[in-house]
């Protein structure tokens, strides 16, 4: 009699677990699917002042960038003082990467003086 019952609650705690496991891979596969279809990935130019070298400045503005929330990719040109920034647009706005780029070393080096959102970017050999 104790194994009948023995086995009755061992077969109840399997059932238990076993279904809470499946709820929980249901519960993360929508938001992972969610996820993905709110993302709002956006592609700008902009063009920025007051660069003075390629690593300490371009890479350091690039560098940046990239450590900010929603921004996707980041290249930024010091020859042709411009940059190109993939982000996603429900977390960041092309306003607010303006603004920090333009706070960088204090906020009084850098200017964006004009942005654009592109479709795609151009090759990085034309951007040259």
């Amino acid at each position: 009699m104790k194994f009948k019952n023995l086995f009755s609650i061992l077969f109840v705690i399997f059932f238990l677990f076993s279904s809470c496991e499946k709820s929980a891979e249901k519960n993360n596969a929508p938001s992972t699917v969610h996820k993905e279809l709110t993302e709002n990935i956006k592609n700008i130019e902009v063009d920025i002042e007051g660069m003075t070298c390629e690593i300490g400045c371009a890479k350091l503005i690039q560098s940046k960038l990239y450590k900010t929330g929603g921004v996707k990719f980041a290249e930024i040109n010091f020859k042709n003082k411009k940059g190109k920034i993939s982000f996603n647009a429900n977390k960041i706005s092309t306003d607010e990467i303006k603004k920090e780029i333009q706070k960088i070393a204090g906020g009084d080096l850098y200017k964006v003086t004009h942005s654009e959102e592109v479709e795609s970017f151009t090759e990085v050999n034309k951007m040259q």
